[in-house]
């Protein structure tokens, strides 16, 4: 079994997307701003990854994501007072306009054309039926609309787009590189559908494939473990959340703690396919004091907490995205205190008065 890349090969070998530079600049700035206004930063990823199978990209392996989950939270964390950096699937939900998707509400059915009253066409000063929006959308509409204008004249949500593993990549890597500054004041919350597998650019053919060419058979190179370099090299003090997303309930909660062990982030959000609408996972780890074995390495537990949405509540319409992000702003919260505390204790260093002994 072939063993998978690291990052730095990985980087090495594959070429950053064309606008890299652009949005490192445009991070940069929004960081920076935010630093100064002394928020908190979250960046959201959403959505999935496209893995191309040519260079000339016309075919390629994707998922279902539609980046609810994402979109939902990057509001709840923008109504927390936390900006938001939201790197997004292209063409896929988005905080806001999601309310009004092609497929739940679509705009087009909140507009009403009212014959009996006209406007004056500005272009061509004739009158024109009036355009209205039905009575009913009104509440809805405008609630959703004030909270969008508001976070734009905040200046507190930042959009940034991917569409294959690669870009995503390349972008995770920027962005986090960019919010270290922010230390313990970042949260990293990895809601993307990663692809798993991708073909290298040395692999792929440059032109479409042709399909009268026969069957189609494909070695693919598993994407390196990015949560790796993420905690230990990008952004050491950021209060990471990875998802974990399982068919199976029996591999779900033995995963996210697989995941914690491995890469020593904060929280894995673990969530079975069919359930992940009303109930979730919190798993995250407790240090306990050093072993009686003699070792000096301090034993982890494992800590579970289940988020579950009453029947009634999920008739409700209420999103399970708003206790989610309730409790990771609690979380975050003890994160940033921690830091304050360790800090604080820190023993201050030998100093003397006199010159002489300085010297």
């Amino acid at each position: 079994m072939t063993q998978p890349l690291s990052s730095d090969t990985y980087f090495e070998h594959e070429r950053p997307p064309a606008t890299i530079q652009s949005d490192r600049e445009k991070v940069a700035d929004f960081v920076s701003r935010q630093r100064q206004a002394g928020r908190k930063v979250v960046l959201v990823t959403s959505g999935g990854t496209t893995v191309p199978l040519e260079r000339n990209m016309v075919r390629f392996l994707d998922n279902f994501s539609a980046g609810t989950r994402g979109a939902t939270s990057a509001e709840y964390f923008l109504e927390a007072g936390y900006a938001v950096i939201f790197l997004h699937r292209q063409f896929s939900l988005q905080p806001f306009s999601r309310h009004y998707s092609h497929s739940t509400n679509p705009f087009l059915e909140l507009l009403t054309v009212e014959t009996d009253q006209l406007d004056i066409d500005s272009n061509a000063g004739t009158p024109v039926p009036k355009i209205a929006i039905v009575p009913e959308a009104r509440p809805k509409l405008l609630s959703v609309l004030a909270a969008y204008r508001e976070c734009h004249a905040k200046g507190t949500l930042l959009t940034l787009n991917f569409v294959t593993v690669n870009d995503y990549l390349w972008l995770l890597r920027t962005v986090s590189v960019e919010m270290a500054a922010l230390g313990r004041r970042a949260i990293f919350y990895l809601a993307a559908a990663v692809s798993d597998f991708f073909l290298p650019t040395q692999k792929m053919v440059e032109h479409k494939i042709q399909s009268g060419e026969g069957n189609l058979q494909l070695e693919m190179d598993q994407v390196p473990k990015i949560l790796k370099p993420l905690v230990s090299q990008w952004t050491r003090e950021g209060f990471i959340v990875s998802f974990k997303l399982e068919t199976d309930p029996a591999l779900l909660i033995p995963k996210a703690r697989g995941a914690l062990e491995r890469y020593g982030h904060q929280v894995v959000i673990a969530n079975d396919l069919h359930r992940r609408k009303f109930e979730v996972a919190f798993v995250s780890r407790l240090p306990t004091a050093p072993s009686s074995t003699g070792s000096s390495a301090p034993s982890v537990q494992f800590v579970e907490e289940w988020l579950t949405l009453p029947t009634e509540d999920v008739d409700a319409g209420k999103e399970i995205e708003v206790d989610i992000v309730a409790r990771l702003v609690t979380l975050h919260e003890a994160w940033i205190e921690k830091g304050t505390v360790a800090i604080n204790q820190t023993p201050e260093p030998n100093v003397t008065s006199d010159p002489q002994v300085a010297a």
